[in-house]
């Protein structure tokens, strides 16, 4: 059996994709509170469009979500049948620090999540905690410009040894910032970033990044101190590219976008910044703002494990003006003539998962941790309720197959799969709901109408069936 007797299977959320709650249990606004379904979502997250305040013409999917917040033990149930190992979660920065400048926590945050996690533990689930998944407190944009600002370290640390003290004993696994390099693809998501008119973007996105790759460091030490059981991992947006052609040109330019990609994971795994970035800054006259001592927590507190999302591969070329073009989690590449598509236009690649467990591993000789891949797909439940997602099922079946290669056969080292949206939640990149990715699904349209209810789908048993034969059988029946 190529997965080990522990081998975590499981699935991923994160809270402001599925909790609610927004203004309950002195919970403060985040930056995603205020991110709007429909054509104005885009300009938001990439920091171009300032928008700080709720208005009555937009739809806000995130302030209610699935109402997990309310739902939370009928949901942790659902996942238990299913027989997770492991849940994905993250916590709401501004639940346990309003506005995230405070000294003292929220109790009533602490408790909500202490709550959750005592129920994992009753229901034998290992919690995956993510402490920051695209979420940052409204103030300390409004008040410190988010990530650029130094401030922001500080503040981090106070959420995570607020977390890792009243939690010691109940997670033992933690990511310290969700896809950290979606940063510089959606900065007002991954930093809290809006761009004033006439900044350096550029200079703004590589100081936020500076000051996060040191809260994360600084997480990670504080991590181990707090309790040495801690497993600390770093997670990625992953998805290799490559060469259009066997063109050196193009080969080269392929290089080069996993450079870009992989760089935030080259300093939380190897402890320091690449060469090939310092250059590339030096080039640009972007600076970043290294203080005295950062490098050597940088170097000191690398991380245990990586962890990655997976949804698609990608293609560079050099000159691509008039190429056909292909979606996948924000970023967007060349089309691939060999794959096909999914209906958000992700190109489907389960081998490209293997490659990319390979090129991580191979480059960092670290456990990895899969803690995203998953179809998102229109569901459409009959005249009962029931949705019959075969699709969902073939896609899976297609990327664990490879997975399952990738450390049978190459020898790579895995600690566990957590499906993304294991429940339907609204989407991070488009705010819809309809754009579905879960095993469960939730009656909640693109506008917030429906009853919430829950109903498993087709891909409820055969992933409970998964999890039971340790993923041997993947059989549809």
């Amino acid at each position: 059996m190529p997965f080990s007797k522990d081998f975590l299977w499981g699935g991923a959320t994160a809270a402001n994709q599925c909790e609610g709650g927004y203004n309950q249990g002195g919970r403060g606004l985040a930056n995603v509170d205020l991110v709007p379904h429909g054509k104005d979502r885009f300009p938001i997250i990439t920091g171009e469009m300032k928008h700080l305040e709720f208005d009555e013409e937009h739809f806000y999917p995130a302030k209610e979500a699935i109402d997990m917040y309310h739902h939370w033990k009928e949901d942790l149930a659902l996942f238990a049948e299913m027989g997770f190992k492991t849940y994905r979660m993250s916590i709401a920065w501004t639940r346990i620090f309003p506005k995230g400048d405070e000294q003292e926590p929220n109790e009533e945050g602490l408790q909500f999540y202490e709550d959750i996690f005592r129920e994992c533990q009753r229901l034998g689930i290992e919690p995956l905690v993510t402490i920051t998944h695209f979420d940052c407190p409204v103030h300390l944009i409004k008040e410190y410009g988010g990530w650029r600002n130094r401030k922001m370290v500080g503040f981090y640390e106070n959420l995570a040894r607020a977390i890792f003290t009243r939690y010691k004993g109940l997670v033992r696994y933690w990511l310290t910032f969700n896809e950290i390099n979606m940063l510089l693809h959606a900065p007002f998501m991954g930093a809290g970033l809006v761009f004033e008119e006439g900044e350096n973007k550029e200079q703004a996105k590589y100081l936020a990044a500076h000051h996060e790759l040191l809260a994360s460091a600084l997480a990670t030490k504080i991590g181990h101190e707090v309790d040495p059981e801690n497993k600390i991992g770093c997670m990625l947006a992953a998805g290799d590219y490559y060469p259009f052609d066997c063109n050196p040109e193009n080969v080269f330019e392929a290089q080069k976008q996993n450079h870009d990609n992989l760089f935030f994971i080259d300093v939380q795994s190897r402890g320091k910044y690449p060469n090939y970035l310092l250059k590339r800054l030096e080039r640009e006259e972007i600076t970043l703002p290294i203080e005295k001592g950062d490098l050597e927590i940088l170097a000191e507190n690398t991380v245990d494990f990586i962890s990655f999302s997976y949804y698609a591969s990608r293609v560079a070329k050099v000159k691509d003006e008039d190429a056909d073009k292909s979606a996948g989690n924000i970023f967007e590449s060349v089309k691939n003539p060999y794959l096909e598509a999914s209906e958000w236009g992700w190109q489907i690649d389960p081998l490209g998962l293997r490659i990319t467990m390979n090129s991580i591993y191979d480059r960092y000789q670290k456990p990895l941790f899969i803690v995203e891949n998953g179809l998102g797909a229109v569901d459409k439940p009959d005249e009962n309720g029931f949705v019959a997602d075969d699709y969902r099922i073939d896609y899976m079946t297609a990327h664990i197959k490879e997975m399952k290669k990738a450390v049978e056969l190459d020898g790579v080292e895995l600690l566990g799969y957590t499906s993304w949206g294991c429940i339907d939640l609204v989407s991070a990149g488009t705010g819809e709901m309809s754009k579905r990715y879960g095993f469960i699904y939730v009656d909640r349209d693109d506008y917030g109408k429906g009853s919430l209810k829950r109903t498993p789908k087709k891909s409820f048993n055969w992933y409970k069936k998964v999890i039971a034969s340790n993923g041997e059988d993947l059989t549809n029946e």
